[in-house]
């Protein structure tokens, strides 16, 4: 009898309908789907970084060939905002936001959607510091947005997956 209730509640949660996004691993039907996504070049040094980025996660995906096209948009911002008794900047913000679209082979607009993050940076005396943060923020901003962008396009493909 003891055993009884969790067993009884393990069973209930069987059929909570939740499913790994990621089943089947690299040669599931979202890992598919993900692997058929070819992505346009992106402008700028941010496009550059944001592009490898999503490559390096789409690589482990085994793809029929191209089927969709992911076509991205970045703006990318700097602006100061801590001042010190001299009006010098003390903090600057970076923000990274990207416009993203899946089209199919069609021509179709599958998803239209943005991501986007920030990241504070700390204005030293020494400008090569400085500019250094700078780099360094959007390398992680880039990271940030392509997690954003593959989360939201395994979503597009486990439910597609289902219909």
């Amino acid at each position: 009898m003891r055993y009884a209730v969790p067993l009884l509640l393990l069973a209930t949660l069987s059929a909570c309908g939740l499913r790994p996004v990621y089943g089947g691993g690299s040669h599931g039907a979202v890992a598919q789907k993900l692997g058929s996504i070819d992505i346009a070049p992106i402008e700028g040094k941010a496009g550059w970084l944001v592009r490898n980025a999503l490559n390096d996660r789409l690589a482990a995906m085994n793809g029929e060939g191209p089927r969709y096209r992911l076509v991205v948009k970045l703006d990318d911002q700097i602006s100061g905002f801590g001042l010190r008794a001299d009006q010098a900047i003390t903090r600057e913000r970076r923000t990274l936001r990207a416009r993203y679209q899946l089209i199919d082979d069609k021509g179709a607009q599958i998803i239209d959607d943005t991501a986007g993050s920030d990241a504070g940076i700390d204005v030293t005396s020494s400008e090569y510091a400085t500019i250094a943060a700078e780099d360094t923020a959007l390398e992680r901003l880039s990271q940030t947005i392509a997690d954003q962008i593959i989360s939201r396009l395994a979503l597009f493909a486990a439910r597609d997956q289902r219909r």
